[in-house]
């Protein structure tokens, strides 16, 4: 059995290992196995907790120090060391039923061969993830096609399922092939050590199909039925079509929702992708080269047209609008707010090719997006924006006007308007509770009580007219802006 040193041995969030509390092991387990005889399978069974549970149980684990641990903690099981993927498509096993709590590795570190045979056996079985698909989901589709007619699963998921596009095309799997799919909604965190909440998924009868899904949100997952019988049922029309494959606005009230999708229709109503484009800041490659302090431009002579005020991190920004007179501010206080912007093409003074040549540029044109460009020292996508908008708030993200015709970085996102009557007015509505919660509902939790706004996300929110606003009931809007905020754990980190 391999061991690793301590220098070598993957830490505990590369491997995605983080082990369920054994009351809910438990818990998930007593749901899955119906008869002593059932066959189950923990595909990520790690030290065993799950495999314990039941004697009739096979486990896959791929780390040999965890797969031992669980040998040891359930002798009477199968427990078999290695690749999942690898396994699940040579093995002729089939189970009963499936519990555990698979790697939740982001996509960044799910890849080489293990994301290629994962995806490749999820595509043999119908089921194509896109190339930020995390680890956890292809695990899910794989052990369904180890499930025997009529099997059933019971796993904990991260609450990305409920926002996440890449797990769409899982949902859409289970509901074409099991007869019930349950998503239990946890505000409570399994794992505080875990910036990402988890989610329950319980799926039954493999080998039919549904047009719901059955939802329930709970405070905290207690000690009795697992899981809860109370719950909600969405049609998965309803989820797909209305909602656009996400579960998060099912953590509102039914009246809720109506009024947002109410609002969200209203004629006078629109998203900012239609009134707007969103993009990305610029990527320097080497921002300590790149941006540099009103004195240091002076002392080496840059020409002032090859500089351009910047906005480097949201932090710098004031609420409403970015003047002149900040950014003026900014340079009396030197601070390394000039973006050195050369041209592609032309001729260069001679100070710029001397700082182009010292160590420090040196370093710059092997940094990797630097080298990937020609001529290196051109950082490309310089925009100046009509506005910038934060993109991971605490409270909510902001929407600044720039009124002193400043850049920035990939840190903060820029809107272009292309309506202009809408933008005298856009700001004022942004200001508006209802936008607010607009970005709770189109946005997701980031862990930490963060709220992030992907750009596809930033262009579904919805602005309504000022006459919608005015007539909007506050209350009703202020709880529910309370409740998703509550779910991402805003309250708690203040």
């Amino acid at each position: 059995m391999t061991q690793l040193s301590p220098a070598t041995y993957p830490s505990q969030k590369a491997r995605g290992a983080y082990y369920t509390p054994e009351r809910i092991a438990s818990q998930l387990v007593r749901w899955a196995v119906r008869n002593s005889t059932d066959r189950l399978i923990d595909p990520s069974c790690g030290d065993g907790r799950f495999v314990a549970a039941h004697r009739n149980s096979w486990g896959v684990e791929q780390d040999a120090i965890a797969a031992a641990k669980a040998k040891r903690r359930a002798p009477w099981t199968t427990i078999h060391q290695g690749d999942f993927f690898t396994w699940a498509e040579q093995t002729h096993e089939s189970f009963d039923c499936a519990a555990g709590n698979p790697p939740f590795i982001r996509y960044q570190s799910f890849k080489g061969q293990v994301r290629k045979r994962a995806l490749e056996f999820c595509a043999n079985l119908g089921v194509k993830f896109s190339g930020l698909t995390a680890s956890w989901a292809p695990f899910l589709v794989a052990t369904t096609g180890l499930l025997r007619t009529g099997g059933r699963m019971a796993f904990i998921v991260p609450a990305a399922i409920g926002h996440a596009p890449y797990s769409a095309p899982l949902l859409d799997y289970l509901v074409e092939h099991f007869d019930t799919l349950r998503i239990v909604a946890i505000r409570e965190k399994l794992f505080p050590r875990l910036s990402e909440d988890c989610w329950l998924l319980f799926a039954e009868g493999f080998g039919g199909s549904t047009d719901e899904i059955r939802f329930t949100p709970v405070e905290q997952l207690g000690n009795s039925d697992v899981p809860p019988l109370n719950s909600i049922g969405i049609p998965v029309c309803e989820w797909r079509d209305v909602w656009k494959r996400r579960l998060r606005p099912y953590l509102l009230s039914d009246s809720a929702r109506s009024l947002y999708r109410a609002v969200a229709k209203h004629q006078d109503s629109v998203h900012l992708g239609a009134v707007a484009s969103i993009g990305l800041g610029y990527v320097s490659g080497a921002n300590d080269f790149f941006h540099l302090r009103p004195s240091e431009a002076t002392d080496m002579d840059i020409p002032s047209g090859l500089l351009h005020p910047t906005v480097r991190n949201s932090r710098v920004l004031p609420s409403k609008e970015l003047t002149t007179q900040t950014v003026d501010s900014w340079r009396r206080s030197d601070e390394p707010m000039m973006l050195l912007r050369l041209p592609k093409n032309g001729h260069l003074p001679t100070s710029v090719s001397k700082y182009l040549s010292t160590y420090a540029g040196q370093e710059a044109r092997e940094a990797y997006k630097c080298r990937m460009r020609n001529p290196w020292y051109s950082v490309p996508d310089v925009r100046v924006p009509d506005f910038f908008l934060t993109y991971m708030a605490g409270r909510s993200p902001s929407l600044v006007k720039n009124l002193a015709s400043a850049t920035c970085t990939n840190a903060l996102h820029v809107v272009r308007v292309r309506d202009r009557h809408r933008a005298s007015s856009l700001l004022g509505v942004w200001q508006s509770r209802f936008v607010q919660l607009s970005c709770e509902l189109e946005g997701h939790a980031l862990g930490g009580g963060l709220l992030k706004l992907e750009l596809r996300e930033a262009a579904q929110l919805v602005l309504p007219s000022p006459h919608v606003v005015s007539c909007l009931p506050d209350s009703e809007i202020e709880s529910a802006i309370s409740t998703m905020r509550n779910w991402r754990h805003y309250a708690s980190t203040q």
